[in-house]
């Protein structure tokens, strides 16, 4: 939005124009008035060649046709009289040229303009300042309700094509509201997202504005909701801060309330800008100041203002709230950023006293958008430097062209010297200089008309034209060195658009004096005015910056620190979490302030209920992208590669441009955003918080405005100290990027990190039995704690797979489906398995509460709530939604998770209930979070009976333990069954985890779900859910060879693969090869589903098997990447690279890493590539989903992975 120059002195190309047209094409070199139609003598070429005034050569084509016959030799189209071409007598577009390029264009944008141009076949008024078309007098224009609805109708209907997901439904109920207003109070409110699209759709429209690429990027302030100039100032305060922003000036606007019906009530800034400097008018008739502020500064002087006599003196606001007299408000010194002129060659320059405000705050025109008018609506964008120096060097204005001149020693007598030429230009290179020296956003004429072309260029493309007045576009001085002024550009008006109004002391009907006077307030007057500032105090709060945090999570980890930071971002933000699921894509462009938290799951994959989001941004990212090769676009392993290499480059110092922050060339789908990412993960898996990596290049690739690289919390190290750290690091980012927040204590938002709204203190939160409803069966009750629908089965039976030698368990679970819960699966899906906590372990936790309550009395967890209302607070006790009424046993068996080791929050509070201050102080210590507590957790791995234990002091109540616990969440396993082979049954692979703490010394612990199966008997109900796989489904196409490679449990997904595989073909089907390899440790102790492989093997469904035995007797260790090198590397080249096959890997993530680095091998030896060519082919493959990975990080070896990867994180992190 840079602010141009003014039109006086500037005349258009001559031209004529249709009567009534709504199009002017005055910058077109040849015009209808110029060529002959049919019914007249053709001008010769001769006369031709004088009209073009040396412009084109007399040779040029196009002048040696009368323009019909022209248009009809070269396009094969008819054209009418104002150079729109026919297409079967419709106007379909009208050619643009560029005179310096040759380069032509069609404009088609033009037909949706509404307005005339006021030009006809006998005048242009392409040089009046304020034509009709471009002014609103509301004295004069009123529309009919047909018009209102008319122009409503046009702007929904841009609204929502604009969206990137199309919603019609949604689009006619708007419609049908929208109408049904007007019809009724004769307007409608636009919603927030109206006023944002309407806002960027008013400047992107504003045919005299030069600085137009950078629309998508205005920063909108809604304000509608204020009623006395007092919160307007506030208001404008905010304005001017936001986009001062210390030098790098930001666009932005500020709306007010819109036009009633009656504009006798309108809200009005009298300013033409918000910041102005005065004009004093002397006895003698000369002006100190500027001349072209003399008739405000007389009001501001009536209205009680005291002028300083000054040639730069800051003028106050004066503002109006609905149609009463007007106040003015001195503006603070700290908003005015004035920069004091220099010359880098004349040291005198400085001496002058020059200066100019940084911010060019337009506050004296009206936006229309979609009907709804908006007389108050300020808006800034940054200078370009013409503007400046015209403003003080026009006779009209500063006029200091001779003063400068007498300084440089010019000739000002004889105008053949061209010394204003001079003047004008080092007046030009002295702003230039001086805003660069402060580092104030500024652009020169050339940067800008290189700006705006491109812009022109874009519009062009995206939507059919861009409406362009050509004498305001082309800068004031060097003008034909711009390529502005080569291009034709048609001049015609769109809504949404900015239009000028007459100033408002012209009409204001003054209600008293025009001096304010303070007024003496009493007690009544005190208590009214203390109401009214409760009420702006709460509209303001309503009104702050929204900030949307988005999460995914599996465990509920990442809603945890969602809600946190929903606490510390509303101390200065209007903050909302939103689950991914639950969030509409096409609400993103016009988001403000974007804050993700996402946890990954498996190696790289989204949350469950992330996919949807996932795949909408990728959808998205296509159509921004504007790539050949779309299909790169397509997956996410694809993001996560560009992820690591864009997060390279953004550390490296020299990524960043020393350019301006408001002057890219781009302005994407998401440049209006500031966002920052948080992910959660573990470093085990190789692929660490992948998901929250493709979130954050998603949105960094749309063009989304980055606040603070993405953050990672390892939950084998230092979690949550990396959350805090991040957390207040992008609260004070965000609070500095929006100006807000000065007076929010950093200590008591950070406070926020530690105690959420829902921390417990034996006040708020209580446990009673005093209920009349019933408790629902498990069934419901899970179903409402997780928000899934929740299936019931029955055991079947389970059968050890391992020997008795071999002194573990693995089990073939077989679960029963009954026909009321009819499953439904594909080979490679999981199923979630919520399980059941050990009773013993609940009995050691009821052992331990104070509460006298009985453990089988159905009980309601209850939340003491303070509202708000009309009538004043009204406190209350009311159910907690997190929990449902059940006994204290169901709460602790089926509902909370008590095997995890404490938050540091939980152990904030259980250090609160302790008694003994020795143990108060340790846990306190521990619940900081930091380096103590993660030793503490990863050695100790405590549960919450042991810690209960540990510390024996800590008296707690059941409400603490029921409203802090976490969700005892399901277990996935890959189903190890063909629906088609069991169709009513489901079959798990499940491995029965036991182990001993304290690095194998201390008490034996058990695995929850596989412990759970395992004592479970034969008809005992079973809950879960199938969860599909994907990216991990058997070929399309049958035919194609698949490799499988699973050691241990991750066998489980190709037992179904293989019964699918027998079922196909005794049904015929042609089926391709299928290779097994498959490793575990003995082949006499845990060589699973040895039986069943063979008779696969009988059967054909598998064509090869291999094995690798890590402690066979007398061999040497062999893991299965060692077979897949030593014995499958030709294979593994011919079905992948050849026959277009696919490979299969389940496992744990060591395993996982190690098979990938082998193929990466064999690719390079058997394809003749290098190191970089191999990782680049298995990335490729991946992409391309024939490379499958279903990897999970707890084995029976967790504890080994987690002790490796923190020993290498803590040899990375600095010393203190």
């Amino acid at each position: 939005m840079q602010i141009s120059h003014c039109p006086a002195g500037k005349g258009s190309n001559s031209t004529m124009h249709s009567r009534g047209s709504a199009t002017c094409n005055g910058t077109s070199l040849i015009s209808t008035s110029m060529l002959p139609n049919r019914n007249h003598t053709p001008v010769n070429e001769e006369q031709q060649t004088s009209m073009l005034s040396g412009k084109i050569a007399d040779s040029d084509m196009r002048v040696r046709f009368p323009i019909e016959e022209f248009t009809e030799h070269t396009t094969g189209q008819k054209s009418t009289t104002d150079g729109n071409y026919l297409k079967d007598g419709i106007a379909s577009f009208h050619t643009l040229k560029n005179w310096e390029t040759g380069e032509q264009i069609n404009d088609t944008l033009h037909h949706k303009a509404k307005v005339e141009t006021g030009c006809n076949s006998h005048k242009c008024i392409g040089s009046v300042m304020h034509p009709d078309r471009l002014s609103c007098d509301p004295r004069k224009h009123v529309r009919s309700e047909a018009k209102k609805i008319e122009v409503a109708v046009d702007f929904i209907k841009q609204y929502y094509s604009s969206m990137k997901r199309k919603n019609p439904a949604m689009e006619e109920k708007r419609l049908s509201e929208v109408v049904d207003s007007i019809k009724t109070t004769g307007s409608y409110r636009l919603t927030e997202y109206e006023l944002v699209f309407g806002a960027k759709t008013a400047w992107r429209n504003a045919p005299r504005c030069i600085g137009r690429i950078q629309w998508n990027k205005l920063q909108v302030f809604d304000y509608r909701h204020v009623d006395n100039t007092g919160m307007m100032f506030d208001a404008i305060c905010n304005h001017l801060r936001y986009g001062i922003n210390k030098g790098s000036i930001r666009s932005c606007v500020t709306f007010f309330p819109p036009r009633s019906n009656d504009y006798m009530h309108d809200f009005r800034v009298w300013n033409s800008q918000l910041l102005l400097y005065a004009g004093y008018r002397q006895e003698n008739g000369s002006i100190i100041g500027d001349p072209n502020n003399v008739k405000f500064t007389e009001l501001c002087v009536k209205l009680g203002w005291k002028p300083k006599g000054g040639m730069f003196d800051v003028l106050p606001i004066v503002l109006q709230a609905k149609g009463e007299d007007p106040d003015w408000y001195e503006i603070p010194k700290d908003l005015i950023l004035e920069v004091d002129l220099r010359h880098p060659r004349f040291d005198w320059f400085r001496n002058l006293g020059y200066k100019w405000f940084a911010v060019p705050a337009i506050s004296n025109m009206m936006f229309d958008i979609g009907g709804v008018q908006f007389p108050a609506a300020p808006f800034n964008g940054w200078y370009v430097g013409t503007k400046i120096a015209r403003d003080l060097c026009d006779s009209s204005r500063y006029n200091l062209l001779e003063e400068v001149a007498r300084k440089m020693s010019l000739d000002t007598k004889n105008e053949s010297s061209l010394w204003k030429d001079v003047v004008m230009v080092e007046f030009n290179i002295a702003i230039l200089h001086s805003f660069q020296c402060e580092r104030v956003t500024m652009m020169n004429h050339h940067a800008a008309s290189k700006s705006f072309m491109r812009h022109f260029a874009n519009e062009v493309k995206t939507r059919g034209g861009c409406p362009g007045d050509w004498v305001w576009l082309t800068p004031p001085i060097s003008g034909s060195l711009t390529p502005i002024f080569h291009q034709e550009i048609l001049n015609y008006s769109l809504n949404p658009s900015c239009q000028y109004q007459p100033d408002p002391w012209i009409y204001h009907v003054w209600k008293g004096r025009a001096v304010k006077t303070k007024k003496t307030m009493h007690f009544k007057g005190l208590a009214k005015s203390v109401l009214m500032m409760s009420s702006m105090m709460g509209k303001a709060m309503a009104n702050r910056i929204k900030c949307t945090i988005l999460y995914a999570t599996e465990t509920g980890k990442s809603l945890e620190y969602a809600e946190s930071l929903k606490d510390i971002f509303n101390h200065a933000f209007s903050a909302k979490v939103v689950c991914m699921e639950d969030y509409d894509v096409s609400n993103l462009e016009h988001e403000t302030l974007l804050l993700v938290v996402t946890s990954t799951f498996g190696n790289g994959d989204p949350p469950e209920n992330g996919v949807s989001l996932a795949q909408n941004l990728l959808e998205v990212t296509k159509s921004e992208a504007q790539r050949e090769d779309a299909k790169q676009y397509s997956s996410i392993h694809n993001v996560t590669r560009r992820s690591r290499i864009m997060k390279r480059e953004r550390s490296n110092p020299t990524f960043f441009r020393d350019e301006p922050q408001n002057v890219a060339e781009a302005a994407g789908f998401l440049s209006n955003l500031r966002f920052a990412v948080f992910g959660l993960g573990s470093r085990a898996y190789p692929n660490f918080c992948a998901f929250a990596h493709v979130i954050d290049t998603l949105l960094g690739e749309m063009q989304g405005d980055r606040l603070l690289e993405m953050g990672e919390g390892d939950e084998l190290c230092g979690q949550e100290e990396s959350f805090r750290t991040w957390a207040k690091e992008v609260f004070k980012t965000a609070c500095q990027t929006f100006c807000v927040g000065e007076d929010v204590s950093a200590d008591a938002a950070s406070k926020s990190l530690m105690g959420q709204d829902r921390s417990w203190s034996a006040d708020k939160f209580r446990v009673t039995s005093d209920i009349e409803d019933v408790a629902p069966d498990i069934v419901e009750g899970l179903s409402k704690i997780h928000k899934k629908e929740i299936s019931v089965y029955s055991m079947k039976k389970t059968t050890n797979l391992q020997s008795n030698d071999s002194g573990r368990t693995t089990l073939l679970v077989e679960i029963d489906c009954p026909e009321s819960s009819k499953i439904h699966y594909l080979p490679g899906d999981h199923i979630g398995i919520y399980p059941c906590n050990q009773p013993e372990i609940v009995d050691r936790v009821i052992a331990r509460l104070s509460d006298d309550i009985g453990e089988d009395t159905s009980i309601q967890l209850q939340i003491y709530e303070e509202r708000t209302t009309a009538l004043g607070t009204i406190s209350n006790w009311v159910p907690d939604k997190r929990l449902p009424i059940c006994t204290l046993r169901r709460a602790l068996e089926r509902y909370l998770d008590i095997n995890s080791c404490p938050t540091p929050l939980l152990l904030k509070h259980f250090a609160d209930c302790a008694t003994n201050e020795e143990e108060k102080s340790r846990l306190m210590q521990l619940a900081e979070g930091k380096s103590k507590y993660d030793e503490w957790k990863f050695h100790y791995m405590s549960n919450i009976p042991e810690v209960l234990e540990e510390f024996k002091s800590v008296k707690i109540e059941a409400s603490l333990l029921l409203s802090q616990l976490h969700p005892l969440q399901c277990r996935y396993y890959s189903i190890s069954s063909s629906a088609s082979m069991h169709p009513d049954q489901v079959h798990l692979t499940v491995s029965v985890v036991n182990y001993n703490t304290e690095g194998g010394k201390g008490p034996m612990h058990h695995g929850v779900c596989s412990t759970y199966l395992n004592r479970a008997s034969c008809g005992d109900n079973i809950h879960g859910f199938v969860r599909p796989a994907t990216e991990f489904r058997l070929p399309d196409d049958p035919t194609k060879p698949v490799l499988l490679i699973g050691p241990g449990t991750g066998i489980a997904p190709f037992r179904s693969f293989w019964q699918q595989r027998e079922h196909e073909i005794e049904k015929g089907i042609a089926c391709g090869k299928m290779a097994l390899l498959f490793g575990c440790r003995h082949p006499q102790q845990d060589h699973l589903y040895k039986e069943e492989i063979q008779h696969a093997i009988r059967c054909g469904a598998i064509t090869r098997y291999e094995t690798a035995y890590s402690r066979a007797p007398k061999q040497p260790k062999q893991y299965v990447q060692d077979v897949l090198k030593d014995k499958l590397s030709d294979l593994v080249y011919q079905w992948l690279v050849e026959k277009k096959g696919h490979l299969y890997i389940c496992g744990d993530v060591t395993m996982a890493d190690c098979v990938n680095k082998c193929l990466i091998d064999v690719m390079a030896s058997k394809g003749n590539m290098d190191g970089t060519e191999a990782t680049g082919y298995i990335v490729k493959l991946k992409e391309a989903k024939r490379l499958h990975e279903d990897i999970f990080g707890v084995t029976l070896r967790t504890s080994e992975v987690n002790s490796k990867v923190r020993i290498q994180q803590e040899a990375k992190s600095p010393k203190i």
